[in-house]
């Protein structure tokens, strides 16, 4: 399975600075248990967003690529704080990057890749996909589909545990699709993900789970096949 964390996951409201410990932690942890108890194949794509984003500084007249080769580089400081949490907890990790940094991380090899996971590992990639104009969930959708993953899912932040019918924080009637469909989701722009992402998904077959990474235990629960959050497929 692949997971894909927003870089908002690793910040919270109960800290200044943009990596907070303790989430990171509980994230690791769960991971690690996840690993130890069910057997769980399990990578891992991290965004940047809680350091930088590259529409931010774009939007302020950088230029684009730039911007977001500077939002390649936050996902690599985020997946080096997941390994760190993930090693301490005896959990071997491994991160690989889409852009060379040899003295940090190995480069991206989709066949090294896919023998750590069989070996134990986790394997947190990072740098997106190493190309400016495509987010980290194209990167997540990319990956998943390389290393022949069964299931993406897709760890959200912000307080929804699902793909809605709208906005739940403007339309407080907005309802939970426990299911919903690949052309549904982009007939209905109901914005899961982003769009490529979606549209990669849906030709190679790839289901995505959509659910909440915030709360305690909802990790452990949906790598044990509970039908939590959405299901687009």
């Amino acid at each position: 399975m692949l997971l894909k964390l927003s870089g908002e996951a690793f910040a919270s409201d109960a800290a200044d600075e943009t990596i907070d410990g303790v989430v990171v932690d509980r994230v690791a942890t769960e991971i690690a248990e996840a690993q130890s108890s069910l057997g769980t194949q399990l990578a891992v794509v991290v965004g940047g967003g809680n350091i930088w984003r590259g529409a931010r500084g774009s939007a302020s007249g950088m230029d684009r690529a730039s911007a977001d080769y500077m939002g390649m580089l936050a996902t690599v400081i985020n997946a080096l704080a997941l390994q760190d949490a993930l090693e301490r907890k005896g959990q071997p990790t491994r991160v690989q990057t889409a852009i060379g940094m040899s003295q940090l991380a190995e480069p991206y090899i989709r066949l090294r890749a896919i023998r750590h996971l069989e070996k134990g590992r986790v394997v947190v990639f990072a740098a997106g996909t190493g190309n400016p104009f495509f987010t980290t969930d194209t990167a997540g959708a990319l990956r998943a589909v390389e290393i022949d993953a069964q299931v993406l899912l897709k760890g959200t932040h912000g307080g929804a545990d699902g793909v809605y019918d709208a906005d739940p924080n403007i339309e407080p009637g907005a309802r939970l699709l426990e299911e919903v469909g690949f052309d549904e989701v982009l007939a209905r722009d109901l914005r899961a993900m982003d769009l490529t992402a979606i549209t990669l998904c849906r030709e190679n077959g790839l289901p995505i789970r959509v659910f909440s990474i915030m709360a305690a235990g909802n990790l452990h629960r949906v790598l044990r096949g509970e039908r939590i959050g959405t299901l687009i497929g």
